[in-house]
């Protein structure tokens, strides 16, 4: 196996992505700007333009993701008017014409979200994590993933009558499924899709980092070392610097050089930068697209 390598990109995403290989990378975990989030540093994109504005994107995804890869989506809806936007469930409906197969959502559970309350709803503690692929058969390490079974099964057990304790044996996979005394004595369990993880609240860098557990996760459950992970919407680098130190193979792209170079500072491993990505750091000012490299 080769030794990992990271690339970062400075630059619009739209733009560097078309600079990427064909069925390239392994998987790609990002989290976007949220719709009318960010604008102060992204510019922000509107509920209503959130589609338009991504499915160029979600196409180019689709082209570098390698055929048994796996798309992470990080992704919430907004509050307009006091009743939640569809672009979200728009976005998935879009991507599923544009050829991708929605597979499985998780919820990320936010352990230390801070109370709140307004006058017709209460403060998210979550957010999704919307999981697509090019097609039904994908790399999956689900082992990599399993969390300490404890006393679980035997406490449950106490509770249950003898035809529960056999009831709704599972016919796939393992066979373990339902029946919970099959679990007996098993020291660990596959987890559900609901990921119980606290917030970022250490790192100031950026003004929407997620927590490095999170990442780290999604990395053990769908890739293998030396295997290629993609963010386009690198920010301060999380995503590419658990990758990095997991011994994968990473792509980072980000549009602002104030946090491509945090992103680059914070590498566990340092990386040289050609002379094009310098350049573009040395003048301190966001990328355009239009402009000649």
């Amino acid at each position: 196996m080769n030794s990992p390598e990271v690339r970062l990109l400075l630059g619009d995403c739209r733009e560097e992505l078309k600079k990427l290989a064909d069925h390239s990378v392994d998987l790609i975990f990002t989290s976007p700007p949220y719709a009318d989030s960010r604008t102060h540093t992204y510019g922000g994109v509107s509920p209503d333009g959130y589609v338009a504005w991504f499915l160029p994107i979600s196409a180019e995804l689709l082209r570098v993701l390698k055929p048994d890869g796996t798309f992470v989506l990080n992704i919430k809806e907004k509050v307009v008017d006091g009743e939640r936007h569809t672009y979200v469930i728009e976005l998935i409906l879009e991507m599923r014409k544009q050829g991708w197969l929605w597979t499985e959502e998780f919820i990320w559970h936010k352990k230390n979200s801070y109370p709140g309350k307004w006058p017709n709803r209460f403060r998210d503690s979550w957010e999704r994590l919307l999981q697509f692929n090019k097609s039904r058969k994908f790399n999956m390490y689900q082992e990599e993933v399993m969390v300490p079974m404890g006393d679980w099964a035997e406490r449950r057990l106490k509770n249950l009558s003898e035809t529960d304790k056999v009831r709704d044996p599972s016919k796939v996979g393992s066979g373990f499924g339902k029946r919970i005394a099959n679990w007996i004595g098993r020291e660990k369990a596959y987890p559900s899709n609901v990921l119980h993880m606290a917030t970022e609240t250490r790192n100031k860098s950026h003004s929407a980092v997620f927590p490095e557990d999170l990442p780290e996760w999604f990395i053990k459950l769908f890739t293998k070392p030396g295997d290629w992970v993609l963010d386009p919407f690198m920010g301060s680098g999380t995503t590419v610097r658990v990758a990095q130190k997991m011994a994968r193979s990473a792509i980072g792209i980000e549009i602002l050089a104030e946090y491509f170079q945090v992103a680059h500072d914070s590498l566990p491993a340092k990386i040289s930068l050609p002379v094009q990505q310098l350049a573009l750091l040395e003048k301190k000012e966001p990328y355009d697209a239009a402009k000649p490299e």
